[in-house]
């Protein structure tokens, strides 16, 4: 059985051309979190980092009887697939990473995990965008402003270059416009901080749930048994990487954070290299690891390449 995690602000529907195209003998589920799609909207604890999330795939995994799983988590989802992985590795068969965020959660940590701020200020639910959170609130489907949710889809999602069909674009676009924004949800609240930049991570919503001062996987290396890992990426990612335009390190250094305290203190979040010394270690302890870099592929392969996704995907399941 193959689970598919979705991201941050989407659903399952973003799995759906995917599902549709694997072989017959594959069964495959695409559950929607909770405030996302067709879920029920329950609040998000951050300060159990993602476990809200792990405990409500978990539950139908029980009811369907499911003893073996495979998990594929995209974004987000790829750190909801980690934290399961640590409490239950030994209910999965494979563990495959799209697009992952880092083992150390998002923003504010340099390549060990270390936090740049003791308080962990410039992550969580304070640094989301204003107009984004409030157009995604209304249900904006439209392309009128650079920060509504088809704009963001089209730069960051899948990236400028990469066309596909309008009805499917039209889907995903609704399908980010289910979800639940709220201080309970997304975006999350926030908290001041004396630090730069100023804000620093509530305690409750889905960016504080991924907050390093919540969230931390980097025990992945340690679990046992240890499935194997395939890790895909798009070597154009804007959303993970040392260069991501929602990092607030980067937006420092690119002077869109005013008062930026330099490199030395808050450098930009080393996001892949982060995944790859986490897994890194994971092969050390006698694990073992596949990456897969997509050339000119942005932050959703499976969207992007869907053929040279699959073909990687099935190569890895039948490996």
């Amino acid at each position: 059985m193959k689970v598919e995690v979705h991201g941050n602000v989407s659903s399952s529907r973003f799995w759906t051309e995917l599902m549709a195209d694997m072989p017959d003998d594959y069964r495959i589920i695409a559950p929607d979190l909770r405030g996302y799609g067709d879920s029920e909207t329950k609040p998000v604890d951050a300060t159990r980092g993602v476990r809200d999330f792990t405990d409500d795939l978990a539950a139908p995994f029980d009811e369907l009887g499911l003893e073996a799983v495979a998990l594929v988590g995209w974004s987000i989802g790829g750190g909801i697939a980690m934290q399961y992985a640590v409490d239950h590795s030994e209910t999965l068969t494979d563990l495959v990473l799209v697009s992952t965020m880092s083992p150390y959660g998002f923003g504010g940590t340099t390549r060990d995990g270390t936090p740049c701020q003791p308080d962990y200020a410039g992550t969580g639910g304070g640094l989301a965008n204003d107009e984004f959170v409030e157009r995604l609130a209304e249900g904006d489907t439209s392309a009128e402003a650079d920060a509504s949710p088809r704009s963001v889809l089209q730069a960051f999602y899948v990236g400028p270059d990469n066309e596909f069909d309008p009805e499917v674009a039209d889907a995903y676009v609704d399908a980010m416009c289910t979800t639940a924004v709220s201080d309970e949800n997304y975006p999350g609240d926030a908290d001041s901080s004396e630090n730069w930049p100023g804000v620093a991570s509530g305690e409750h919503g889905v960016l504080n749930a991924i907050s390093p001062k919540y969230f931390d996987t980097s025990e992945l290396s340690h679990i046992d048994p240890k499935p194997p890992v395939l890790w895909v990426r798009g070597d154009a990612d804007q959303i993970v990487s040392g260069s991501s335009f929602f990092d607030a390190g980067f937006l420092g250094q690119a002077g869109e954070l005013p008062g930026w305290p330099g490199e030395d203190v808050y450098p930009p979040q080393p996001m892949n290299d982060q995944t790859r010394d986490v897994l890194e270690m994971y092969a050390d302890n006698g694990g073992s690891y596949t990456a897969e870099t997509f050339t000119d592929v942005d932050h959703s392969p499976h969207i992007e390449r869907p053929e040279q996704f699959q073909s990687v995907l099935l190569d890895f399941s039948n490996s």
